[in-house]
């Protein structure tokens, strides 16, 4: 624990006649933390926290959430203010290093990232033995964790310098291999890296351009790819970032770990909300339509539920939603659609804002609930969205996995649970039973 996060108080728990004192500690904001490491060892039981929804699991000094004030700060920086004025090579930075660069620094990064886009020549032999309809995320599953079996100088965790290759390598490579897994769906060939180009400039060119021509990056489009790589960049302890640490503290390579967080980001519940945020858009169809599902959401007996409202931490409006209506209004301007599904977005967004069930049960549009619309209009396929989250996520994986390596607190993690079986009991012979 940092020396200026001091012990203020204590919390007394009484069990079994007993009372037994535990450290209240205070981070530099947020909720107070009651410090029970001790708690098995000096009363014999354990806590019960489905979830860990109540529950520290590390100490971190990356990014901070409130939800009922609906902020979201990256080492102190409003998440809203870094998406509008800054680049993702900065906030990756930023994550990476606890400040934001000078301009040496920014260009000496951008210049070691970019010299690491390229990925080894046999992972698209690799890639060629998934089946051409694989889902992108299965893809990314596979070749991000087959990384460790080609860069064996970047596997040594308890080398700094190995760990920083290995966290430039996956902040560079990503997007290359998020290309490589959508041209291989769609039979388009491979397209290598160009050093020129900005990081999101330089994923779109490999993502939609092709060899018989040259490709235009359309600065619209180049904007709204950063804000949404900028605003997915870190969540807190989200499930995936727990499962990089997780995976990380049993002294697991970085590249298996990040893979572990793919595999976990996977999940409908998680890295999945923005395509069924899209997906209910497009059910409704019509905004005339919209007084029928919103009728449907608050009866109790249909199964029908509101994609893209509400959030597991935000009880607010979530700050990234803003910047994504403002973005998702600049692409489709741009690209000349006129989409009825952002037109229900904006009819079922204002509803929910003055409804009075929706505010009573602080069910506020989330950042999934634009994200798909936007990337949607720039061309991506819905199996591609979650393959995006994990592009940009990446970063924040890699700065949590590397703060968790350095804390000299940090155990492997082994969860303990609320036993409901059998009792111990004879074995009976087969013939018996």
């Amino acid at each position: 624990m940092a020396d200026d996060q001091a012990t203020f108080s204590q919390a007394t728990l009484a069990l079994g006649g007993k009372d037994t004192a535990f450290p209240v500690r205070q981070g530099s904001v947020g909720p107070e933390v009651i410090d029970i490491r001790k708690l098995y060892g000096q009363t014999g039981a354990f806590t019960y926290d489905p979830g860990f929804t109540s529950t520290a699991a590390c100490e971190s000094a990356i990014t901070y959430i409130d939800g009922d004030a609906g902020i979201l700060l990256h080492r102190g920086y409003p998440i809203d203010q870094l998406a509008e004025k800054s680049t993702f090579m900065e906030v990756a930075y930023l994550l990476l290093n606890g400040e934001l660069p000078k301009q040496e620094e920014l260009e000496r990064f951008t210049h070691t990232i970019t010299r690491h886009t390229m990925v080894h020549e046999q992972l698209a032999t690799f890639l060629r033995g998934f089946r051409r309809d694989a889902h992108p995320m299965a893809v990314m599953c596979g070749i991000v964790g087959a990384l460790s079996a080609f860069y064996h100088d970047s596997t040594d965790i308890t080398d700094p310098q190995q760990r920083m290759i290995a966290s430039h390598r996956l902040i560079a490579k990503m997007p290359t291999i998020a290309a490589m897994a959508y041209k291989y769906t769609v039979g388009q060939p491979f397209m290598y890296p160009q050093n020129s180009l900005s990081y999101t400039g330089n994923f779109l060119r490999m993502t939609f351009g092709v060899p018989a021509e040259p490709y235009e990056v359309n600065p619209v489009i180049e904007r709204a790819m950063r804000r949404i790589f900028i605003l997915h960049a870190d969540h807190e302890q989200n499930a995936s970032t727990s499962t990089v640490r997780l995976a990380g503290s049993s002294g697991a390579n970085p590249f298996a770990c990040i893979a572990a967080g793919i595999a976990c980001l996977w999940g409908p519940a998680h890295g999945g909300a923005n395509e069924a945020a899209l997906n209910m858009l497009r059910e409704i169809g019509r905004p005339e339509r919209i007084p029928e599902y919103i009728a449907r959401a608050k009866d109790k007996d249909d199964p029908f539920r509101l994609m893209g409202f509400g959030h597991r931490v935000y009880k607010n409006y979530d700050p990234r939603a803003k910047v994504m209506q403002a973005t998702a209004a600049e692409v489709l301007k741009e690209m000349g659609v006129t989409d009825p599904v952002f037109d229900v977005a904006r009819e079922l967004e204002q509803i929910a804002l003055h409804d009075e069930y929706f505010i009573e049960k602080k069910l506020y549009p989330n950042v999934d609930f634009y994200s798909g619309v936007v990337l949607s209009a720039i061309g991506f396929p819905t199996s591609m969205f979650t393959a995006l989250f994990a592009l940009a996520r990446t970063v924040g994986w890699v700065a949590q996995w590397n703060e968790m390596i350095s804390d000299p607190e940090q155990k492997i993690g082994r969860p303990r649970q609320l036993y409901t079986g059998h009792t111990q009991r004879d074995y009976v012979p087969v013939g018996e039973r």
